[in-house]
């Protein structure tokens, strides 16, 4: 039987036409669904998800933080005899949060439907962690009231409080130390750890003194004060710890100023030699680009002996500056030597930023917490990497993301 063109085209016309009309009304569909995903009122809702899932993450590092002293107080007071049940709720908690913080550092640039659904995670694990350590800490709770009376974990408080009383001494001692060698905003965080530590102790003895009287009435709960004067026992160890990095932090700055500057210059003088045998156009940027180095490097020595810290930061600075300049034009060998020179004083800057921004990140936000956890992570990988290289790039890293942490810190006090 045959077709003629003429029916073929009868009977195939209209289908051509709802097909195409189909198919370019299921584009249009498409088209608009991603439209809407990534319209102003879905990243609104992304980002309120994504605020919800970071205020559940700080609820759980605050969690974290808690469930750390009580397991150290369990330790202390029983002597590792007590119930392992806080140990294995800390590192469930642990666990989760740390997945938690690297799932929130890449919800950034992402597209407000994974961005819901990935906060949405977060938010679901945090609040399971939640009610792991809770049920943990009623179940201690249960066992130390069994166990222990409220007198005798007031004795081993208050031994613990005398004996951390000994191991800081003097904290003035350090703090006017520094301050008759050092510009003033090179003490100013170990003064500050100072009077936290101080502080903390004077706050841990009213404490006790409550808890012990209370201990003395059966009518009584002596717990929260107890654990209140436990919180100030922790603050005081960890303002103590501060004291000892910071000071320990510009006395090592203040020795190794000399021999960074030394280095610094001789790394300059290399480049140099590396610029002389570049075409003249690139000569001529690279030049004008370690002419301001040089003047960089020149601005930090008069005030170095006063501020080391602040000069070792500096010099790290400017050798990322040199490194960037210098680009591909180096050799593998002169790259490792300078690495090798650069990484000394860019580990001790980056030290230096990370305490600073733990200080900064403690009650802040998600983002600024995150960061913190990034730079400490960098600056692990930095003190465990066998090449230089590599070493000095994550210890770079480090720095960035600590400076990060105190200004997301700062910006969310400024604008609670």
């Amino acid at each position: 039987m045959n077709i003629t063109l003429d029916a073929v085209l009868a009977w195939g016309t209209p289908a051509v036409i709802v097909f195409g009309v189909a198919a370019i009304a299921s584009i249009a569909a498409v088209w608009a669904m991603r439209r809407a995903g990534r319209s102003p009122r879905a990243r609104a809702a992304a980002e309120a998800e994504r605020t919800r899932a970071g205020t559940a993450l700080v609820r759980l590092d605050d969690a974290v933080i808690e469930l750390d002293l009580e397991v150290g107080l369990s330790g202390a007071l029983y002597d590792g005899d007590a119930p392992s049940t806080l140990r294995r709720a800390r590192m469930t908690a642990q666990h989760v949060r740390d997945e938690a913080f690297e799932a929130f550092r890449e919800l950034d640039d992402r597209p407000p439907a994974e961005v819901r659904r990935v906060s949405a995670r977060i938010r679901s694990r945090a609040d399971e962690a939640l009610a792991v350590i809770t049920r943990a800490r009623a179940e201690h709770a249960e066992w130390m009231r069994v166990h222990s009376s409220a007198a005798a974990q007031v004795d081993a408080a208050a031994l613990r409080l005398e004996r951390l009383r000994t191991e800081l001494g003097d904290p003035g001692a350090l703090v006017a130390d520094l301050s008759g060698r050092f510009d003033e905003a090179e003490w100013r965080q170990a003064s500050g750890a100072a009077h936290t530590a101080s502080e903390a102790l004077v706050q841990a003895q009213h404490h006790l003194d409550a808890a012990r009287a209370l201990a003395a009435d059966p009518t009584r709960s002596a717990l929260p004060e107890l654990a209140a004067a436990q919180r100030e026992l922790q603050r005081a160890q960890s303002g103590a710890r501060a004291l000892d990095e910071a000071h320990r932090l510009v006395t090592d700055a203040a020795i190794a100023v000399p021999q960074e500057l030394a280095e610094a210059r001789t790394a300059l003088t290399q480049a140099i030699r590396v610029r002389d045998e570049l075409d003249p156009a690139t000569a001529e940027r690279l030049g004008a680009e370690l002419r301001a180095i040089a003047a960089a490097l020149d601005a930090l020595e008069p005030d170095a002996a006063r501020r080391p810290t602040t000069t070792v930061r500096e010099i790290a600075r400017a050798r990322a500056r040199l490194d960037l300049a210098l680009g591909d034009a180096r050799t593998a060998q002169q790259r490792l030597r300078g690495a090798r020179t650069a990484l000394p004083g860019t580990l001790a800057a980056a030290r230096g930023a990370v305490a600073r921004a733990e200080s900064a990140a403690a009650g802040a936000g998600a983002d600024a917490r995150v960061r913190l956890d990034s730079a400490q992570r960098e600056l692990a990988a930095a003190r465990q990497a066998q090449d230089p290289v590599e070493a000095l790039d994550a210890a770079r890293r480090a720095m960035r993301h600590a400076e990060d942490a105190v200004a997301l810190a700062d910006y969310a006090r400024l604008h609670p």
